[in-house]
């Protein structure tokens, strides 16, 4: 995987209107998948990214109901395959986990058990997002593998089918929990901003947060030498943020 092709991790969370970071319009999940579809971009699950030049991979993290209500419509429309990162605690339930304060964050409801094993049969991949979704570096070692293992045995137990990939709740991580996850998956992706590559690490995959994204020109431009331009400042505001909240993290939004 060189040069050109760098293959992409798009993220979303919840498809919903109320413009929150975590959210994208329904609207745009369907334009930017018809556009995908009808391009020659090759779109695969996320276990085969690393083996498929210039390819994208589709995850959403949390397992929001909406997924099921207006994602798999529209990923079935157009054959396409995504991942599903799942906080397997709540389901059933809704994103009010112990880590999350909800400031600017929409309260949503979270797919069931049976829902889950309904993706799974149309071909839908499950990964791991934790039981409780917490900051996992801020646990003791032993309470953080407990997070990350038990994930896995729910999902192959109650949903029926392997669990080869995990998501970091937050992006937030460490050596030691990247050593943990290791044990247990794959691949795991964080939220760094970015492209994959033959250097990147299949413990710790940066992904594009399509927060970013969401304008038609700006995600057709990513295929593109402006597009790239664009992505490399949001990685420069990102860092630049990341720094001050180093600094003031009283000013953190969860």
């Amino acid at each position: 995987m060189t040069g050109s092709g760098k293959a992409m991790i798009l993220t979303y969370h919840s498809l919903d209107k109320s413009g929150s970071v975590i959210s994208v319009a329904p609207e745009v999940f369907r334009s930017q998948m018809e556009f995908l579809a009808q391009s020659a971009i090759p779109v695969v699950p996320l276990e085969s990214l690393r083996t498929t030049p210039g390819a994208v991979a589709i995850t959403f993290d949390d397992g929001f109901e909406n997924f099921y209500t207006d994602a798999l419509p529209v990923l079935t429309e157009y054959g396409l395959p995504a991942t599903v990162f799942v906080v397997t605690d709540y389901c059933g339930g809704s994103n009010d986990w112990p880590s999350q304060s909800l400031r600017g964050i929409p309260r949503r409801k979270l797919m069931s058990w049976t829902q889950l094993r309904e993706l799974v049969s149309c071909g839908i991949t499950l990964g791991a997002h934790t039981a409780t979704h917490p900051h996992l570096p801020e646990l003791p070692l032993a309470r953080a593998e407990e997070e990350i293992r038990r994930s896995k045995h729910d999902l192959e137990d109650r949903a029926g089918a392997p669990v080869e990939t995990f998501a970091y709740p937050y992006g937030d991580t460490s050596r030691a929990v990247r050593d943990c996850a290791a044990g247990y998956f794959r691949f795991a992706c964080g939220t760094a901003l970015g492209m994959v590559n033959e250097h990147s690490d299949p413990i710790e995959l940066p992904r594009i947060d399509m927060y970013y994204f969401q304008n038609s020109f700006w995600f057709e431009s990513l295929w593109s030498l402006r597009g790239r331009a664009y992505l490399a400042l949001r990685q420069t505001l990102r860092a630049a943020r990341q720094a001050q909240l180093r600094l003031h993290p009283s000013t953190a939004r969860s």
